[in-house]
C-alpha cells in the first residue's frame, strides 16, 4: 500500500495546480480565526461573533468541522483532475502496461483519497485546540473532548465526498465535465426532494425519510448546521414564541448510509475500470 500511495504523492509532486489549490484550502480553514475579530453593530449594540460562543469547547468542534466541510470542494478539484489527467495524459494506460492492476490503481487513488481525509481532520484538530484554548472559558479535559465524535464524522463526510468525486472521475474521465455532473446531481436532490415534500408526499415526513438515503444528504446529515445552536439565536427565537427542536448529534443512520455509499462508489469506480478496454 505504501508503494501504491508513493506512486500518487510522486505524480502530485509535479502538479503545480494540486499544490495552489490545495495550498488555498488549508489556508481558508485557518482563516475561521479571523470570524473572531468580525464585530457587528445592531441597534446600537456592538458584538463580536466569537463572544457568542462559537469557539467554546465544546460547541467548537461542531462549528469548524461544519465550516471547513464546506470548503471541501477546493480538494474535490485535485481529486477529479488526479484521476481526468490519468486518461488526458495516457499515464493510466502506461501504468497498466508497467504492471500496475486495475485493482492496485483505484487502490492507489482511494489511499490518496484517505490521506487527504486524514491530512485535513488533524489540520481542523489543530486549528479546532489552538482556538478553543485561546477563546473557551472552561479548559477541563472532559470538556476539550466532548463531542470529538464531530471530527470523526468530518473525516468520513471527506472520504464519503471524495469517493464520490473518485467515481465521477472515471465514469467521464474529463474533470469539468466531472464537477459539472456533481452540481448536477446536487440539484437533483433537491429537485426530487421538493417534489415528493410539496407535491408526491404532500403534508407527510416521508420526503425527509427518503432523501435521507441520498448520497449527498447523508453526507449533509452527518453533521447538521450549527447556527441555531447559538445562545443568541436561541434566545432570540424564545422570544419570538418559537423554539429549535432539531437533534445536533451525530447520529448512527447517516454514518451507515455514508459509509456504504463510500464503498459502491470505490467498487463501482473499479467495475468500470475493469469493464473498459484501455
Amino acid at each position: 500500500m505504501l508503494r501504491l500511495l508513493s506512486i500518487e504523492l510522486h505524480k502530485l509532486r509535479f502538479s503545480r495546480s494540486t499544490k495552489i489549490i490545495s495550498a488555498v484550502y488549508f489556508i481558508l480553514i485557518t482563516f475561521i480565526a479571523l470570524i473572531a475579530s468580525i464585530e457587528f453593530s445592531f441597534g446600537g449594540v456592538n458584538f463580536r461573533i466569537a463572544d457568542q460562543g462559537i469557539f467554546n469547547f465544546p460547541f467548537i468542534w461542531h462549528f469548524n468541522t461544519y465550516i471547513a466541510a464546506i470548503l471541501k470542494f477546493f480538494l474535490a478539484i485535485v481529486i477529479v483532475s488526479m484521476v481526468s489527467n490519468e486518461y488526458s495524459f495516457r499515464t493510466l494506460k502506461q501504468n497498466l502496461i508497467d504492471g500496475l492492476s486495475k485493482k492496485e490503481f483505484i487502490l492507489s487513488k482511494f489511499l490518496t483519497v484517505l490521506l487527504f481525509a486524514v491530512i485535513s481532520t488533524l489540520f481542523v484538530l489543530i486549528v479546532s485546540i489552538i482556538l478553543g484554548m485561546s477563546f473557551s472559558d472552561k479548559l477541563e479535559w472532559d470538556v476539550i473532548f466532548y463531542d470529538l465524535d464531530y471530527l470523526g464524522a468530518y473525516f468520513l463526510k471527506l472520504v464519503g465526498f471524495f469517493s464520490f468525486c473518485l467515481f465521477l472521475a472515471v465514469l467521464i474521465k474529463r474533470s469539468a465535465f466531472a464537477l459539472g455532473f456533481l452540481f448536477i446531481w446536487f440539484i437533483l436532490e433537491q429537485i426530487t426532494y421538493a417534489m415528493m415534500k410539496w407535491w408526491i408526499f404532500k403534508g407527510t415526513d416521508i420526503a425527509d425519510t427518503i432523501t435521507q438515503f441520498y448520497p449527498l444528504e447523508a453526507m449533509s446529515n452527518l453533521i447538521k448546521e450549527p447556527w441555531t445552536r447559538l445562545g443568541l439565536v436561541q434566545t432570540a427565537a424564545s422570544q419570538l414564541g418559537e423554539s429549535f427542536t432539531k437533534n445536533y448529534e451525530v447520529q448512527l443512520l447517516p454514518i451507515i448510509v455514508v459509509s456504504v455509499w463510500t464503498v459502491i462508489f470505490i467498487y463501482g469506480a473499479y467495475a468500470l475500470l475493469k469493464k473498459r478496454d484501455l
